[in-house]
């Protein structure tokens, strides 16, 4: 099998749009939770979330992602992917410059829910205004592979063109299964990631009717996504994306590419248990994890931080918790949850979590769990980076996703 490695990054989050940018803030300690704003949400119990700027500091530019005349024949969610696609190929210096190369390079985006807020307008005028009303573009706007489809008819690429739709872990699922088409010969170059943007009103309702979302902060939103903290009460509603350029090691080093890192393992398994809560005793996670340590030959002893699921819940952080220690248990392994900065991003969260690991190995700096003043009990042992960077060199880092319907999935990057 054929090695894979990555060469392009780029992301669109609450923080802001742009690596750099979200790089600078996230090891600062800031926090790109808010108030809605953009909807009265003044009838949900949690009126908070984790939206992309577009005003201000990092602001992203949706004209620039896209022009205002698609967007309107498209759902947001597709302008985030095709805003953090645009940073990544710029950073990789890659473009499919051939008949064959285009032939060669492929698209796997994912994203948990997809065109939500389409769906929610489009119901209303269907029940408003009667069928007559909806848009010809409805579907299109709606479908999850069209983050993808939107990608490779933009650039050309006529490689796989894919999509990965595992509620929470579909990010992750993407990264890894589109390595795994370089692996097998499929494709030279593949664009992967994730992207979601669901804080509208049928989103933030509906995971508040599930009861999945922290109610209790409303009025300091900056202090409502405490991962492994004992004062956590559910997760903050986020959207965005991320997308990373993963390329077959020597089509990388053929055009003298910088590789950030290899993505030497990849591993998946179910819980078999509950539609939302994890296995109580972590062995779905566990197993996720101990399958991309396999995939890489990397022990335990060699990963030096992980970039947890962590989403600020009460049973997913514990159960986490309880399957890293069984894993990694004496080794001085440093874990962080960088969703006290962004909120959780659903379908989205994986890629961008992969980027924030990524540049962790890049840079020796691992990124704070925001609002950890005292560490749930299951906690005990772990380095979970609480509030401020720590500075440490990892030489191979994990990164977890685990989502509704027991699905669960670990990336291992080992660095360049």
């Amino acid at each position: 099998m054929r090695r894979v490695v990555v060469t392009g990054l780029g992301v669109v989050s609450p923080l802001g749009a742009g690596v750099g940018h979200n790089w600078a803030a996230l090891t600062a300690g800031a926090c790109g939770i808010r108030p809605i704003a953009h909807f009265d949400a003044s009838a949900i119990s949690s009126r908070i979330a984790g939206c992309v700027p577009l005003e201000g500091p990092g602001a992203l530019d949706l004209d620039a992602a896209m022009p205002p005349a698609d967007r309107r024949k498209s759902d947001i969610f597709i302008a985030y992917a095709l805003a953090a696609t645009a940073e990544a190929l710029a950073d990789s210096g890659y473009a499919a410059a051939t008949e064959e190369a285009a032939d060669r390079t492929g698209v796997l985006i994912g994203s948990g829910i997809g065109g939500l807020l389409t769906t929610y307008e489009a119901s209303l005028t269907l029940d408003q205004k009667g069928p007559r009303r909806l848009s010809p573009f409805t579907v299109p706007a709606m479908l999850i592979n069209l983050a993808s489809g939107q990608v490779s008819i933009k650039y050309g690429f006529r490689g796989p063109n894919h999509a990965v739709v595992t509620a929470c872990a579909s990010g992750t699922h993407a990264i890894g299964d589109a390595a795994r088409l370089i692996a097998l010969g499929d494709a030279d170059v593949m664009v992967a990631g994730g992207a979601e943007a669901a804080v509208n009103p049928l989103g933030v309702a509906s995971f508040a009717a599930a009861r999945a979302l922290s109610t209790a902060y409303n009025d300091r939103p900056d202090e409502a996504s405490r991962p492994f903290d004992a004062g956590r009460d559910g997760f903050v509603i986020a959207e965005g994306a991320g997308v990373v350029i993963l390329e077959d090691y020597d089509h990388a080093r053929a055009r003298g590419a910088r590789v950030y890192a290899e993505l030497a393992g990849y591993g998946l398994s179910g819980d078999a248990s509950h539609i939302t809560a994890p296995s109580p005793d972590g062995s779905g996670a566990y197993r996720a994890m101990t399958a991309a340590l396999a995939r890489a030959g990397v022990t335990p002893g060699k990963v030096d931080y992980i970039n947890a699921h962590g989403t600020s819940t009460p049973t997913g952080d514990a159960v986490e918790c309880i399957a890293v220690n069984r894993l990694f248990a004496g080794t001085g392994v440093a874990m962080s949850s960088t969703k006290g900065a962004v909120g959780h991003l659903l379908g989205a969260a994986g890629a961008v979590e992969a980027v924030y690991t990524l540049k962790a190995l890049e840079t020796g700096v691992l990124p704070p769990t925001l609002n950890l003043h005292a560490p749930c009990a299951e906690a005990a042992g772990l380095n979970l980076v609480p509030l401020t960077a720590q500075e440490k060199r990892a030489r191979a880092a994990l990164t977890n996703s685990f989502g509704f319907g027991g699905t669960n999935a670990s990336l291992l990057f080992r660095a360049a």
